[in-house]
């Protein structure tokens, strides 16, 4: 669901020479003291970057409950991964996450973000997977919430698959309400299973006893959907391959998975829980990139009174003779006290650079450091001076937007055997040469992205290996190489395309990680497969947000439940600070 001048951004580019400009980042005009409450450390901060899903949002939550709150973040722009930045002079882009739609939607109310500056752009229709084929013109799959034009596209492939559409949404949709509550609670405290009465055990189950119940009859197939590849799932409800390739690439999409790898069902559920103004599963963007969702956070936060800095960079956690967290030491060396740290920094950033190791369970460090961070992705911004034209669904002679400009455009999905190519390439440490392109052009929607006639692009491809083959490097030589195989891939459905190219932006996962501390370039902070969700994420019996340290909580992506553009692991964070915060001052 990511070159500039190489010393500002560390990526190259082959025609231009990018300049990376700082944008507004609602930074308090308050100076940062030294002691608070609560501190945040910004994702990322050991590293030259950051890199969480959004602005903290468990800030405002414990400002708002009246604890003194301080946000620290390394880099000059708020928001870790959902930032904007003005890569190409005249072109903003959403520089590594780009779309929204799993922001819970009780932050929106609770934080008044709408109050606060965020406007979303819905999209809709929303998919367009345009093919390549013998015809003139080749068809293409456009998929929005009319259901009625959504069976007429399918029915192009297969009127069995048309009508078959809606039970799956409907099936899907079943599944996705029945675990949706999971998502803003903590997980299941197993170390309380063992403690208390039988009631008192139940009552600590109740979470997924209800989901449970929810799911009723559906039960083996929610666990089917689970553990089985999701091209097994797919063959079961439709025979086409555009529209079973369409809807593959939720499955795997930030994952180094193929569609036939067991267990990608989680991920597909995970990308269509999401919600748009009461619009289940739908996805838009934010007026102004979405690094203006970032901000609208940041401004709820500092309304309660929260001091949010950047350009801040934390060296490690502060821990006192007892081992209890006493706050954070700066890079300069300064000390900021605090009765509780939040890290939305990665657990292998928390853990095993700014935590003493000293303080930790071997067994423990032993898990973080075996966690699994591989990652496909290559995110590549372009600034083009017109809009792609597709053979599928060329441009009309006013060259306006047309639908299908704001939606999702899969290529490369004429099949799940092409995804699956891609994957074994990238296994074998080779970028794939037809890799997975999801394109998106925000500006279709949001102009003010770019200058007039002009637009900004983001490519979402993969599959690209953290390493490549041989130990070569990912230099700008090879990074070029890539993009100009994404480009050409692009070609052949719009032809034109490469010559519209302004400028270039091209994040590897190495740029990933580096840039917005990203492990290994995993977008969500670590892989989302059964074996690291909900009991296990980051770790068996640490999945509750508080870790071995006392008085230090994780509440990024790879605490529970996951990663994208969710917020809800840093609501719950805070629910949590929130609750023992009121047990110490009750014991006292």
């Amino acid at each position: 669901m990511l070159a500039g001048l190489r010393a500002g951004l560390g990526a190259g580019c082959a025609a231009h020479r990018l300049r990376g400009q700082r944008l507004a980042h609602s930074r308090t005009t308050e100076k940062l003291q030294q002691e608070y409450d609560a501190v945040v450390i910004g994702a990322g901060n050991k590293g030259p970057g950051a890199g969480c899903d959004t602005c903290s949002p468990q800030a405002a939550y414990l400002q708002q409950a009246g604890l003194r709150t301080a946000v620290l973040e390394k880099r000059h722009v708020l928001g870790g991964a959902a930032v904007t930045e003005e890569i190409v002079p005249g072109f903003k882009f959403s520089r590594a996450s780009y779309l929204l739609s799993l922001l819970r939607p009780q932050i929106y109310a609770e934080l008044e973000l709408q109050r606060h500056g965020l406007r979303v752009l819905l999209r809709d229709p929303y998919s367009f997977t345009p093919l390549l084929e013998d015809r003139s013109p080749p068809r293409s799959l456009l998929m929005g919430h009319d259901m009625a034009q959504t069976q007429q596209q399918i029915a192009q492939f297969s009127q069995k698959d048309a009508q078959a559409y809606p039970k799956y949404e409907a099936f899907m949709g079943c599944l996705v309400s029945a675990i949706n509550p999971l998502l803003d609670v903590p997980p299941v405290d197993t170390a309380a299973l063992g403690q208390g009465s039988l009631l008192q055990r139940l009552r600590a189950l109740w979470p997924l006893l209800q989901a449970g119940l929810a799911l009723g009859r559906q039960l083996p197939h929610f666990y089917k959907v689970l553990t089985a590849p999701i091209s097994k799932i797919l063959d079961h409800w439709f025979e086409s391959e555009p529209l079973k390739a369409t809807l593959a690439t939720d499955a795997v999409i930030g994952a180094m998975s193929s569609p036939h790898t067991p267990g990608g069902g989680y991920v597909l559920l995970h990308h269509v829980m999401g919600e748009l103004e009461g619009q289940r599963g739908a996805w838009g963007y934010v007026a102004g990139g979405m690094g203006a969702l970032s901000q609208a956070i940041a401004r709820a936060a500092a309304a309660h009174g929260a001091h949010i800095f950047t350009e801040q960079a934390v060296c490690h956690v502060l821990l006192g003779t007892d081992g209890q967290a006493q706050g954070v030491v700066m890079q300069d060396g300064t000390e900021v006290r605090s009765k509780v740290v939040l890290s939305n920094a990665s657990p292998q950033l928390t853990f095993l650079e700014l935590t003493p190791q000293e303080q930790l369970p071997e067994d423990f460090v032993r898990q973080i450091q075996q966690l699994d961070t591989r990652s496909p992705v290559t995110k590549i911004n372009v600034a083009v001076d017109r809009l792609p034209s597709f053979l599928a669904a060329p441009n009309t002679h006013d060259s306006q937007p047309l639908p299908h400009h704001c939606c999702s455009i899969h290529l490369n999905c004429e099949g799940t055997h092409l995804l699956h190519q891609a994957y074994t390439e990238a296994a074998c440490g080779q970028p794939s040469s037809r890799p997975m392109i999801e394109m998106c052009i925000p500006s279709a929607l949001d102009p003010g992205l770019a200058p007039p006639g002009c637009h900004v692009v983001s490519l979402f491809t993969q599959y690209t290996p953290y390493e490549l083959a041989g130990g070569q490097p990912w230099d700008e030589k090879a990074r070029n190489a890539y993009a100009d195989t994404v480009f050409d891939c692009i070609e052949a459905y719009a032809p034109g395309f490469k010559a519209s190219i302004i400028g270039r932006d091209i994040l590897t996962p190495p740029d990933l990680e580096r840039i917005f501390g990203l492990p290994g370039g995993n977008i969500f902070h670590g892989g989302m497969s059964l074996d690291q969700l909900y009991f296990t994420r980051p770790v068996p019996s640490y999945s509750t947000y508080q870790t071995p340290v006392p008085g230090l909580y994780l509440c990024g992506s790879g605490a529970h439940p996951g990663g994208g553009v969710m917020g809800a692991a840093g609501r719950n964070a805070a629910q949590v600070v929130l609750r023992d915060f009121r047990r110490l001052r009750w014991q006292r």
